[in-house]
């Protein structure tokens, strides 16, 4: 399949080109279109959009996308990368840390929260809307405290003891602006997010009495 590549100021030079069309195997994702260009998006804090839209390097492209790729702008510092996902898969708290490296970034900090004390945990979320409000608390503490980066996932379904069920990361220029990012970030997920948990041990299940957001 074939995807066009829209090229901005620094990356434009490097191509010598406004755009370019690479052909890519199907079910290809944003990173692969990355890989393909090699130099040319090399050593920038890129933000990427897929058809206008902003998109994360998971993102699967489709025949005829349009790509564009974002470095930092002019008048400000580059727009801050913010990822949140809901999952049933195992996390991955190396996935997030690498989501959210930045050469601005002095300090980078991670919270992993796991399942403790009982066999298993099971997760229920609604969630269009948990995804809705983790990205708007992703989106404010990163505004807040001047992140470089941010990036939240929650695990649904059955989480076995000592396997973690959220996981965040942040970058920050400054530790103190990291630490404070990422714990107002889990503080609001708790708080706000509409995700249930119930415990599961020797057979006998139980949700755990939760607050009003």
């Amino acid at each position: 399949m074939e995807v066009t590549v829209r090229l901005f100021a620094m990356l434009r030079e490097r191509a010598g080109a406004r755009e370019v069309t690479l052909s890519l195997p199907d079910g290809a994702r944003v990173s692969d279109a990355l890989a393909e260009l090699g130099s040319i998006a090399e050593g920038l804090p890129l933000v990427m959009a897929v058809n206008r839209v902003y998109a994360d390097e998971d993102q699967v492209l489709d025949a005829g996308d349009e790509l564009a790729l974002i470095p930092p702008v002019s008048g400000g510092e580059a727009a801050a990368v913010q990822h949140v996902r809901i999952t049933g898969d195992p996390l991955s708290l190396d996935s997030l840390v690498a989501r959210v490296r930045d050469p601005r970034a002095g300090a980078l900090v991670t919270f992993s929260g796991v399942t403790r004390e009982v066999e298993k945990l099971e997760y229920e979320a609604y969630m269009e809307m948990a995804e809705e409000k983790m990205a708007a608390i992703v989106a404010e503490a990163v505004e807040r405290h001047g992140l470089c980066a941010a990036a939240a996932e929650h695990r649904v379904g059955d989480v076995p003891l000592s396997e973690p069920s959220v996981a965040v990361a942040v970058s920050a220029p400054h530790r103190g602006e990291a630490f404070a990012g990422a714990r107002e970030i889990i503080d609001r997920l708790k708080a706000e997010a509409p995700i249930w948990k119930k415990e599961i041990e020797g057979g006998e299940e139980r949700w755990v009495e939760g607050t009003r957001p």
